[in-house]
């Protein structure tokens, strides 16, 4: 429902008539649908997971440097991770941070015999595309004498025989590969 049709559903039923109220909603409703589209935007910059105007914003308030060429889906996850890795550095902190990189579940773990962090994907596929931006973040948060490690999860030849028929399996060249798009 548009806003012409909520102001004049409030008015009383001789309005109808009179042709200067219907100018005078008309021109009121367009005003009033561009005052709504306003705040529906402002609203979404308030929040990193929805912003695409006040990027920028968020990133200079974050001290992280701002790249308007990167895709806004990967600008955003680094304003995300900055935002909840502040505080005491904990397994479920280093978690959260990962997860808004990558999207899928991510483990945490630790060896405290070799001094190192396992960051472990689990429901993703390959390497996250903006891992660079997932390493820079956790090196900011993480304890100076850790080490990170990372461990990927790639689509076997077993999980791929439940989908996929040899022949299917023998069509599939590198150049399938190259848009990133799933195959299966």
């Amino acid at each position: 429902m548009t806003a012409v049709e909520r102001l004049r559903e409030h008015l009383p039923d001789y309005y109808d008539e009179i042709v200067e109220m219907d100018t005078l909603t008309a021109t009121e409703g367009i005003e009033f649908d561009r005052l709504y589209s306003d705040i529906e935007t402002l609203l979404n910059e308030s929040y990193p997971e929805t912003a695409t105007i006040f990027l920028d914003r968020y990133e200079s308030d974050l001290q992280i440097p701002i790249e308007p060429t990167k895709p806004a889906v990967q600008r955003r996850s680094v304003i995300i991770s900055k935002m909840r890795g502040s505080g005491k550095v904990s397994g479920s902190m280093l978690k959260n941070v990962a997860q808004a990189y990558d999207g899928g579940t991510v483990d945490v773990g630790v060896d405290v015999s070799h001094y190192t962090i396992v960051i472990t994907f689990i429901d993703s596929l390959g390497i996250p595309p903006n891992l660079n931006d997932l390493k820079q973040a956790l090196e900011d948060i993480k304890p100076a004498h850790m080490r990170l490690e990372y461990k990927f999860r790639f689509l076997l030849i077993g999980e791929i025989h439940n989908v996929m028929t040899l022949g299917e399996i023998e069509g599939i060249t590198l150049s399938n590969f190259a848009g990133g798009e799933p195959i299966v």
